[in-house]
């Protein structure tokens, strides 16, 4: 720290300051980014309707990650977390209630449940001990005996020891011993943890590059027919994904590992957007979700928009939850061919209107139909990627707003102005910068100085949040 630093950092000896304050000052925020590592083993936890499986998964992963109701059925899609038992690292899936003879949705989601036993190391078969084997889970294990993945028993429901006669009736089922648990109290997972660790391979067999193994995560994200499954097949060279006219053809994201000049990239092709979660219902609801998913596993969420047709309020909305979620941004205006001078014109007239909160996010024209221009996606997910990734020094961001402040201060309201004592950026990806003030910043004050820091920084393609602690001198 400068010398420069300390002194700032001395004039806020006199203010109270909380243990969150002093933690931030002396270790910051920056968390590292969450990590699995390629080659995990993955663990499938498979089982009809309300056997507990969301409870098991939030029992094992020690924190409440996923959806638990009283309600059959919460659970829709596949949903994978970074988990760990004794040292041991892997891949949990947690899937929907396996049910067979369905139509629909629910057959979306047995379609889904089959795909996670297909692409899994290992198998947890979660049946409800207090109400023995169902014919469900009879038609589950037929499957299971056919796959050949190994498979662990779980017994769940079993909340005392009286209740061990149910899980011993479960032998029945030729899977070898049950393993009597308590999802919900915690009750023998031990036991059950230290056999799963046993079986697992030290390599998974079927787990390919990890989220985080160095290649950066780009989400096409847009409203429904947009263009998002052919730019992906565009910069794939191939026909990774189903193309059709009819808008909403694509429902689970698809991950497909892609080279650009030479580069590495984890491109996902999400669902389109319709319209905001809680109106969507059915298919579009779950598909909702799984293209939020998808954008908090990115690093980078590239909005595309119809150049074709007026930039809407979904639009600008869609932008918004890139925003908020503190991911780069970079905005893609395709089906260039499609529009002439006049409308390019009248194009870019809305988007300098409707966008222009987001000016500093870089923009490509492109047409992904038939490739032309999708070359210069490279450069603009690298501009992205700098200004996501920009960490700017105590003492040279302390300077800048000294300077920026002095040249023109904050208005003085009711008779008082608060003044800046001292910034730091807390972390980066994305840069947050908090500001230790008297008192508070009007709204209009912050977004002042968020253009100048953008100004002077840059902050290409990321959103910059900026927040403050109001903190008021010690009485002596």
């Amino acid at each position: 720290m400068t010398s420069y630093d300390e002194m700032l950092r001395g004039g806020l000896e006199d203010y109270e300051l909380t243990e969150d304050d002093l933690t931030l000052l002396n270790e910051g925020e920056d968390e590292e980014r969450s990590q699995t590592f390629a080659g995990d083993p993955v663990v499938a936890i498979i089982g009809r309707p309300n056997v507990g499986k969301s409870t098991l998964v939030n029992r094992i992963l020690g924190r409440r990650a996923a959806v638990v109701q009283d309600t059959p059925g919460v659970t829709r899609d596949r949903v994978s977390y970074p988990a760990q038992w004794d040292g041991k690292n892997f891949t949990l899936v947690d899937t929907g209630g396996w049910e067979y003879a369905v139509k629909g949705l629910d057959q979306e989601v047995a379609d889904q449940a089959r795909r996670a036993i297909d692409e899994c190391d290992l198998v947890l078969f979660v049946v409800d001990a207090s109400v023995g084997a169902t014919a469900t889970d009879e038609k589950v294990l037929k499957i299971l005996r056919e796959v050949g993945k190994p498979v662990v028993l779980v017994a769940n429901k079993v909340d005392s020891d009286t209740q061990e006669s149910d899980a011993a009736m479960l032998w029945s089922l030729g899977l070898g011993e049950p393993y009597p648990v308590s999802a919900l109290h915690g009750r023998g997972m031990g036991d059950m943890l230290d056999h799963v660790v046993r079986l697992l391979p030290e390599k998974s067999a079927v787990a390919s590059a990890a989220s985080n193994d160095g290649v950066f995560h780009v989400a096409l994200i847009g409203r429904p027919n947009v263009g998002k499954s052919s730019l992906l097949n565009s910069l794939a060279g191939s026909n990774r994904v189903v193309v059709n006219e009819l808008a909403g053809t694509t429902r689970d994201p698809v991950d497909e590992l892609i080279e650009l000049d030479g580069e590495p990239w984890w491109f996902v092709d999400t669902a389109g957007i319709r319209r905001k979660m809680h109106k969507s219902q059915g298919a579009d609801f779950y598909a909702s979700i799984r293209t939020q998913n998808a954008l908090d596993r990115a690093d980078i969420g590239v909005v595309l928009l119809d150049a074709s047709q007026a930039v809407s309020e979904q639009d600008v909305r869609i932008i918004s939850e890139v925003i908020d979620a503190g991911k780069a941004l970079v905005i893609v205006n395709n089906k260039w061919d499609l529009v002439d001078e006049e409308r390019q014109w009248e194009f870019k007239r809305e988007v300098a209107s409707d966008l222009g909160h987001v000016a500093w996010a870089p923009q490509i024209n492109v047409t992904a139909k038939t490739g032309w221009h999708t070359n210069r996606l490279t450069r603009a997910l690298h501009t992205a990627l700098e200004g996501w990734l920009t960490r700017i020094p105590t003492g040279k961001l302390n300077a800048v707003i000294g300077e920026i402040v002095g040249a023109k201060p904050h208005p003085v309201r009711g008779g008082k102005q608060p003044r800046i004592l001292f910034a730091t950026q807390v972390r980066a990806a994305p840069p947050r910068i908090v500001l230790f003030t008297t008192g508070f910043l009007e709204p209009s004050y912050r977004r002042f100085l968020e253009r100048r820091l953008r100004e002077e920084f840059g902050f290409a393609g990321s959103p910059l949040f900026i927040s403050v602690r109001e903190r008021q001198r010690r009485k002596r």
